[in-house]
């Protein structure tokens, strides 16, 4: 027998060569849509353009190896009868294929040997799909466009090789005009791959998922002569006044091409015509007299249409607007901005990043609710539907190159002696980024790749007024390969600033940028006069799980200090995706490790504004209040001053109405205030209050700022502003009228009871604990008021006060009664003093507490607690400071004086006005995050009151001897805190939903802040450790 040989793969497959990135692929150009008609191009209506879309159903089966994957599937004649259907575009781990959705937010899914992948663990997805050639597209040059594919893959038609792509979110154009047959059936067959070498530098803090996520189409351009791309500019005049219109078109063919410029009204501006021959580039400049200009708030559109030889007609929105560096700023149309902003990762709860136009839409029209006016596209190009939107509606767009490598960023680390991890932060940071960009950052070799990247955001993304920033990537650290791709982009469009974060000392890029800074970092950045860039924070105010905290003092400072040009809060949207219990079947939003990843970033996917199904949660109520463009400055009774901190717009569009707030509850005054007129950008004006009458003891005016008129997007009388100022203010203690009526008390073992008219308690003297409470024949308690600390931890408080109270293991501390006192100084009152030491185990700090129940014929309970931390070892803060008690479930009917309707802490408050409030339901205040977490909390509190039918009790804070009224938080659910600590997704916490109310009664809680990847709770918002002292009126 002949000795056999060989070797495989036989050649190095296209997915694991760094030198090929794409195969038969046409040049990259801007995205736009071809016509036969002038009035089909200026609909804009994309079914009428020609071409034809393949969405759709097509044939898939999937292989765990490319060398698995079936051989000859291209062919004809292969019969794909018995292969599964699916749903193009989409994601195949999201269709039921393969091992499933991963999660990592830094770290890779794979060994890291770059440009090597795996051979044999490289999920691989066979497309096929029969189409044949419509009509219009006949006699065209056909093109196959694949606006995104994750991560690589080869293309065939009717068995031919077509060619090969990779760059996930980039589109690729193939001409396969000589390969299709007009007169019948065409076979499209796609093989993509998981992880091709690309897959290195697309480490997004993202779920990896797989397959054709965007659309396909067969594109069609007349066949000899036609329009191949177009770059547009807008330049204006020293004054900023009128425009030119810089116009570059490039061709193939010759012919005859006519240039329209049309007004926001569709009348004609400007017409040219110029012959072309051989397809030479023609460049074109249309003068235009002081144009209405483009902004994120005047968004108004122009209207470019070309034709070529009366056979390609195309059409383009233009805003007229500039982008510069002046004076150290960025600066449109010359003046600075302010971007108010968020980052937006491309996300579906049922179809990960593939994105139906209305969920786009959906997206963008909450923004405008939200008077969110930029957009960051974390972190690589978005669907391209999207810009068009930001077009027309009106938002700053930082657009991202598909680029980050972020987990080489761990390697480094983990490499660090023990000498170099004892460096501080920055300079550990520095070390660590510059080893991590050996890889590929500073690596020559990875050059194309980076630069290919940049060309593909540029040249598809061109055409748009609202794109003003070009952002290079994210963590990728920096290296020679950035500075070729600012160069690069520079070439081919110098009209717009370029950004990256990792430029640290903007030594490259036109301004400085930094993650997650504490607000005095920023601050001391605005005073030092030495730096000649802004700052640009492309992340901040972490919204993950409840919070974040502490917005309003990031805002402020954008507006006092002209350098700090704004922030993008990260991030818009928790990434859960939709998934059933594999026991219970019940549905719920899966984080990393819901799918049985090994390695996984758990719940770091969950730090959105909004929910998974992408609707609001308080974190962007509260944002929304901050970045509000009309902000009070400061009141008195009779007048008020505001600020308006739009950018480019006066206050015309707008009415002012005002009404009224009081407790004890009276009717609402309410009416229209008249702003002045032509209030411009940054100044201030004065509003003349009315005159309240028949205020008591609170009253508060509410002032709102409305819509005027219906826009194309939002309704007439939709609030863009409010402010709340107090009218009378009041911290009276309402107290019961005195009363000569007498307290019966008996006493047995370890029970006292305690008996008024209608009221009976029942006081444990063992414990010191009030265990029954029966008023008007129903019961008050379900189980006895005791002092506590504990809060369910957020995602904000974990890595840091979170971090400090699980090492001291406050989590643990119980209750331990030391004596109980009692005596009855006369016959209207009862006292009990309970001496208590609330304790962890194995750490020696403590916190002792005394708690002082009076009990009067009224029926009345006052508590007074005292409380003083002891020992070594103590948490430096405490979540917070206060009662819980538990109600029988009929005790459902809530009502308060205090902010809301939703909940709020002491940093995360103030989009919660002060008013009257009420719900039939306890559940109706509960907030059920996607991760469960402390949640519900009402602060700045003046009474609650819970019903039980007739039966009420309402409670008051006092100051320390009960002179004054005193603000408090409360808590009201069917949920003990730590059954919330415990669970992981809210199914499982409906579990151990209890019937009872768990009330709680804080008088003081500790803030949310940012903590997740950010800066702690502010000082002025801890709830520091030190001794306290409260007063709780039960009535």
């Amino acid at each position: 027998m002949a000795p056999t040989s060989g070797t495989h793969p036989s050649e190095l497959p296209d997915w694991n060569n760094l030198s090929i990135l794409h195969k038969n692929t046409l040049p990259v150009r801007a995205y736009f849509h071809s016509y036969s008609s002038e009035a089909d191009a200026l609909s804009y209506n994309t079914e009428k353009s020609v071409s034809q879309s393949l969405s759709g159903t097509w044939k898939f089966q999937h292989a765990y190896s490319p060398f698995e994957a079936s051989e000859g599937f291209e062919a004809s004649s292969f019969d794909t009868s018995a292969w599964s259907d699916i749903a193009v575009p989409g994601m195949w781990q999201l269709q039921g294929f393969g091992q499933g959705p991963q999660y990592t937010n830094v770290k890779y899914s794979i060994p890291v040997d770059p440009p090597n992948v795996s051979f044999t663990e490289n999920e691989t997805g066979s497309y096929v799909k029969k189409f044949t050639i419509p009509a219009q597209l006949k006699g065209c040059q056909i093109r196959l466009r694949f606006e995104g594919v994750d991560s690589a893959f080869h293309v065939w038609v009717n068995g031919k090789e077509v060619g090969y792509s990779q760059g996930s979110r980039n589109p690729d154009e193939f001409d396969v005009t000589d390969l299709v047959d007009e007169h019948g059936e065409n076979t499209l067959a796609v093989k993509v791959y998981q992880y091709c070498d690309g897959t290195y530098i697309e480490d997004q803090d993202q779920w990896w998922l797989s397959g054709i996520f965007r659309d396909v189409f067969l594109v069609g351009f007349p066949d000899d002569s036609r329009i191949e791309d177009i770059h547009v500019q807008t330049l204006l005049d020293a004054d900023y006044t009128d425009a030119e219109l810089e116009l570059r078109v490039i061709t193939t063919g010759s012919g005859t091409l006519e240039v329209k410029l049309l007004d926001p009204n569709r009348k004609v501006l400007s017409t040219l015509a110029k012959e072309i021959s051989n397809g030479e580039p023609l460049e074109f400049s249309i003068p235009v007299k002081d144009p209405l200009k483009w902004t994120a708030e005047s968004p108004t559109l122009y209207h470019l249409a070309l034709a070529f030889n009366s056979e390609q007609y195309l059409a383009q929105r233009v805003g007229f607007r500039q982008v510069e560096m002046k004076d150290g700023l960025i600066k449109v149309n010359g003046k600075r901005i302010v971007f108010r902003g968020v980052n937006r990762h491309e996300h579906h709860p049922l179809f990960g990043r593939t994105i139906p136009l209305e969920f786009l839409k959906k997206d963008l029209l909450t923004m405008k609710l939200h008077n969110i006016n930029a957009i960051r596209t974390s972190h690589q190009p978005n669907d391209p539907r999207l810009y068009d939107l930001a077009d027309e509606m009106g938002f700053w767009v930082i657009d991202e190159a598909d680029l980050e490598c972020h987990g080489f960023e761990s390697i480094a680390d983990a490499a660090l002696t023990s000498e170099e991890q004892k460096m501080p932060f920055r300079e550990r940071q520095l070390l660590t980024r510059s080893e991590a960009a050996k890889w590929t950052t500073d690596n020559p070799d990875w050059m194309h790749a980076y630069v290919d990247r940049a060309e593909h955001l540029v040249k598809r993304d061109q055409l748009h007024p609202s794109i003003i920033v070009w952002s290079l990537g994210n963590e990728a650290f920096f290296g020679r390969n950035f500075k070729a791709m600012y160069d690069h982009i520079k070439a081919f469009d110098d009209s717009r600033p370029i950004h990256y974060e990792a430029d640290i000392y903007a030594e490259t890029m036109d301004m400085y940028s930094r993650m997650y800074p504490p607000i005095d970092e920023i601050i001391k950045f605005a005073e030092d006069k030495s730096k000649k860039k802004p700052l640009v924070l492309c992340e901040f105010i972490h919204a993950m799980g409840n919070g974040p905290g502490n917005i309003k003092e990031y805002v402020d400072a954008f507006y006092k200090y002209p350098t700090l040009q704004g922030g993008f809060a990260w991030e818009w949207a928790n990434h859960g995706l939709v998934t059933k219990d594999k026991t219970t079947g019940e549905e719920f939003y899966a984080y990393g490790g819901d799918f049985g990843e090994v390695q996984h970033d758990s719940t770091f996917v969950m730090d959105g504004l909004v929910n998974s199904d992408h609707n609001p949660n308080a974190g962007l109520i509260e944002y929304k209040k901050a970045i509000e463009p009309i902000q009070l400055l400061e009141a008195t009774s009779t007048k008020a001053k505001f600020i308006n901190r739009y950018d480019f717009i006066t206050l015309d569009h707008l009415t002012c109405q005002y009404s009224t707030t009081s407790d004890p509850v009276d009717p609402s005054q309410s009416g229209t205030l008249d702003i002045p007129s032509n209030v411009g950008p940054g100044q201030t004006f004065e509003l003349t209050l009315p005159k309240i009458t028949d205020a008591e003891e609170e009253a508060y005016l509410n002032i709102s700022f409305q819509l005027k008129n219906k826009t194309a997007y939002l309704d007439a009388g939709f609030e863009v502003s409010n402010a709340q100022i107090p009218i009378t203010t009041s911290t009276a203690l309402r107290k019961p009228q005195p009363t000569s009526a007498k307290l019966t008390v008996t006493s047995s073992r370890n029970t006292l009871k305690i008996e008024a008219k209608e009221t009976t308690w029942t006081f444990n003297t063992l414990h010191g604990t009030l265990t029954s409470w029966v008023k008007q024949s129903k019961e008050l308690v379900a189980k006895a008021p005791e002092i506590d600390f504990f809060r369910a931890p957020t995602d904000n408080d974990i890595p840091q006060d979170g971090w400090d109270w699980n090492d001291k293991l406050l989590h643990l501390a119980k209750i331990s009664t030391r004596k109980v006192e009692w005596s009855q100084p006369n016959d209207g009152e009862l006292i009990a003093t309970v001496h208590q030491r609330v304790a962890p185990p194995v750490l020696s700090w403590s916190i002792e507490c005394r708690v002082t129940y009076k009990f009067t014929a009224d029926g009345t309970v006052t508590v007074h607690v005292a409380g003083s931390p002891k020992g070594q070892n103590l948490p430096r803060t405490l979540p917070r400071i206060g009662l819980v008690m538990e109600m029988p479930k009929q005790w459902q009917e809530v009502s308060w004086f205090g902010r809301g309707p939703g909940e709020s802490y002491r940093d995360s408050k103030l989009s919660q006005s002060i008013g009257n409030y009420s719900v039939s339901s306890v559940d109706n205040l509960w907030v059920d995050y996607e991760v469960p977490q402390e949640s519900a909390n009402r602060t700045d509190t003046r009474w609650l009151k819970m019903k039980n039918g007739d039966a009420a009790l309402v409670v008051r804070f006092a100051t320390p001897g009960g002179e004054e009224r005193k603000t408090f938080d409360f808590q009201a659910s069917h949920y003990r805190m730590r059954d919330v600590a415990e669970a992981g997704h809210p199914y499982e916490l409906r579990k151990k939903k209890r019937e009872e109310v768990v009330l709680r009664l804080d008088a003081e809680h500790h803030g949310l802040g940012s903590g997740s990847c950010g800066p702690r709770t502010l000082d002025e918002y801890s709830l520091l450790t030190k001794e306290f002292e409260f007063e709780v009126l039960l009535q």
